[in-house]
């Protein structure tokens, strides 16, 4: 039932219910009989509950409702809802294609001939440049078994140290800042039912209204239970006008914003100095860095009112339980760690982490962003989200791959970093791409297309022939979340399970069964099962005794049970919904405070460039766009890009609404219609990132770097904005 306690009218709350994308009632009102599939949705990391039934004309299965499962209780986003679209043949790949020579077009082609031009090419590089010339590029939207096991061929099939996922874009600053401060990273140390019960929740640069609607439920039901919900954006978002308090900063002043509210707290007497004593480390480092941000310094960094802060430090200061769930806003950031430190600083110094109600989460992207990097995509990982560089979890992977220790590779390169380097001399020369496209949502995409063209061999895995598959020299269909088995893990660290619903086309095959096929091509014929379920029985067994560690977990668990929250170490434990209860997961059993200081931007706006470029999603379209780009009722919702600014903005530059405006950065320009609204800040424009060509936002974005999570800086750079007839008169 959809409730808002502002909204009385029966018509107005359809509307509002629709306008947020939410379901009221199951989408087809019919039972589900003894074929009805339960599983998962393939888009963002609520992985809400669905159950498929018989085909519609439209798609080969029906979406069901499934209330039963804890996380969206029925409700689906309009992704959701029309995520079959997806499995029809027209709009997806259905067999291998070539290209036999460069520039030269793609063509049909079967697998074995596919897989051996994939397999020589890959050993061809191999043997003339070494092992690090061959790359493997992940993403966050593949299955932990499927993760797991592109992680397992790239270290010891290919003998490379150069993998990485697109996840790195996604909370890698999160993630940095997580295991500093507690010694383990999940997303959520909670479950999403608890936010309906904080007395204050502060959530930074997140749009969950937009992002993931299902979610938004909680927020009123915090609302509802005389919670108070602050909202930090420099837009007025949808998720924004739900909020108590709405603190609007420029671009880039999330740090700075919450050292103010650190100091506030210290200053007003509002920390809880005994959990202090008992539980934590460094806060004298910490405090000393706050008190340098004093409300008007912090108002002149940020443009929030001192007022403003005041009350925003009162509010959770005060409550008698508090929650800070960052996102994509203040993470995406060449100083992304310090930013999301300096807000666990903030719930440390009141007392908000390791208690029930309380404590510091991220809210995850991608499908499986938690699961993908927990088992070997990342290049700094090992299964279990164990360091590669250390000795005893190389010796324990090893044992569970067979293998001696020391022929696992080392740390790789970052993802952006891989992305730089393809095709230069020093660089990976072959690439094995599965589920991404960054040729569409990497930073400074012209130029990382540029380095996708220079490769000697690239290898795209996907469902779809997204931009950066129409650049391969052969492209793999692979079968999508209804025909197929898997794991993932969600937000809140829970273990899910997609079930196979129908069969894939003919000529689509499973990433497990390629890697299997290409391993065997290379001189490996065992280690790669082609069956979920025995690869997950084989990812349990590395992960075991790891942080994130799964070894108790089990299909039947996971059905049984609506998911198992990790760490779950053995078959009779109940796995782990709260983590911290009783300590951190630092050698000291103690969370540790960040003694971080603002710093600007890697780029902020001056004369030739003056205005700051914020970027993000809108609810009807995701990622990249590859998939809900071809879904005909996302696409009439969310047609194409557009600019947003300010009014202010736009008359001193000559803009009306719907006119064509050029934004142009260091990096290069994008040409989208102007959408005026009094939402955003003046001195701030805003594009969403889900199309390529002329209204692609990352032709843009700045590459800048974070130093410890290698975080590129997505959400901040420096433009100039003008009418496109102006721009191109020059």
């Amino acid at each position: 039932m959809y409730r808002d306690r502002n909204i009385r009218d029966p018509v107005a709350k359809q509307r509002a219910a629709t306008f947020l994308g939410m379901t009221l009632t199951s989408p087809i009102a019919v039972a589900a009989g003894p074929a009805a599939t339960d599983t998962h949705c393939p888009y963002c990391s609520l992985q809400c509950g669905m159950r498929l039934g018989g085909p519609t004309a439209d798609a080969p299965v029906a979406v069901l409702e499934r209330p039963d499962f804890p996380v969206n209780r029925g409700a689906l986003c309009g992704k959701g809802r029309s995520a079959p679209a997806l499995l029809a043949r027209d709009v997806r790949l259905t067999g291998p294609l070539l290209r036999d020579r460069p520039g030269g077009p793609l063509r049909a082609a079967g697998w074995p001939e596919a897989l051996d031009r994939v397999a020589a090419g890959l050993a061809r590089t191999r043997a003339a440049y070494g092992p690090d010339a061959v790359g493997v590029f992940g993403g966050g939207g593949l299955t932990n078994e499927k993760a797991y096991l592109l992680g397992k061929f790239a270290r010891v099939v290919l003998g490379t140290a150069n993998i990485d996922y697109n996840g790195r874009f996604c909370m890698s600053s999160a993630a940095a800042a997580h295991r500093r401060a507690f010694g383990l990273d999940r997303g959520l140390p909670f479950p999403l039912a608890d936010l309906p019960h904080t007395g204050c929740l502060i959530l930074v640069g997140g749009n969950p209204a937009e992002t993931m609607p299902p979610a938004v439920r909680y927020l009123r039901e915090l609302r509802e239970n005389g919670g108070t919900l602050i909202v930090v954006d420099p837009r007025r978002t949808r998720t924004a006008e739900l909020a108590d308090l709405h603190l609007q900063p420029r671009p880039g002043g999330d740090l700075a914003l919450a050292l103010g509210l650190l100091h506030l707290v210290i200053a007003d007497g509002l920390v809880d100095e005994e959990f202090v004593a008992a539980r934590t480390t460094g806060f004298d480092g910490a405090r000393a860095s706050a008190m340098a941000h004093w409300p008007d310094r912090v108002e002149r960094i940020t443009g929030v009112p001192a007022h403003q802060l005041r009350e925003a430090a009162r509010l959770f200061g005060t409550a008698r339980t508090g929650i800070v769930l960052t996102a994509r806003g203040p993470e995406q950031h060449s100083k992304g760690t310090d930013t999301v430190g300096a807000w666990i600083d903030l719930c440390l110094a009141t007392g908000n982490a390791g208690r029930p109600y309380s404590g510091y989460g991220c809210l995850t992207g991608q499908g499986n962003g938690q699961g993908g990097r927990e088992h070997g995509q990342k290049a700094d990982q090992l299964p279990g989200y164990r360091s590669i560089e250390d000795p005893a979890a190389r010796a324990h992977v090893a044992a569970v791959w067979g293998v001696d220790p020391l022929t696992i590779p080392g740390p790789g390169k970052s993802a952006y970093e891989l992305l730089d380097g393809l095709g230069r001399p020093d660089g990976v020369r072959a690439l094995l791409l599965a589920g991404s496209n960054p040729a569409v949502s990497a930073p400074d995409a012209g130029h990382v297309t540029e380095r996708l063209r220079a490769l000697d061999l690239l290898v795209v895995a996907d469902l779809v022939l997204s931009e950066t598959a129409a650049l391969a020299d052969v492209v793999l269909p692979v079968t999508q979340w209804a025909e197929e088995d898997g794991t993932t893990t969600n937000l809140e660290g829970r273990v899910i399970l997609r079930r196979r619903a129908l069969d894939p086309p003919e000529g689509v095959r499973s990433e497990l069964w390629v890697l299997r096929e290409l391993a065997a091509r290379l001189g490996v014929p065992d280690g790669f099962p082609t069956e979920a379920e025995q690869a997950f029985d084989e990812l349990r067994r590395a992960s075991a005794g790891g942080d994130a560690d799964y070894a108790g977990i089990s299909y039947a668990r996971i059905a049984a049970e609506d998911g198992v929250f990790w760490p779950c170490p053995a078959e009779d434990h109940p796995g782990t919904r709260r983590l911290f209860l009783d300590r951190f997961a630092t050698p000291d059993g103690r969370a540790r405070f960040a003694a971080v200081t603002h710093r600007p931007a890697a780029e902020e706006p001056d004369d030739a460039y003056p205005l700051y470029l914020t970027t993000g999603r809108v609810l009807s379209q995701y990622q990249s766009g590859a998939q809900t780009r071809r879904v005909a009722e996302l696409n009439a919702a969310a047609p194409g890009p557009y600019v947003e600014l300010h009014p202010r903005l736009a008359e001193r530059l000559g803009i009306a609404d719907g006119e064509p405006v050029a934004v142009t950065s260091r990096r290069g320009r994008a040409v989208a219609p102007a959408r005026i609204t009094d939402g955003i800040r003046p001195d701030t424009v805003f594009m969403p990132f889900h199309w390529a060509g002329a209204g692609r936002a990352n032709s843009l974005t700045n590459p800048a770097l974070d130093p410890v999570s290698r975080m590129p800086e997505f959400k901040l750079c420096a433009v100039r904005v003008e009418p496109a007839h102006q721009e191109a008169s020059r």
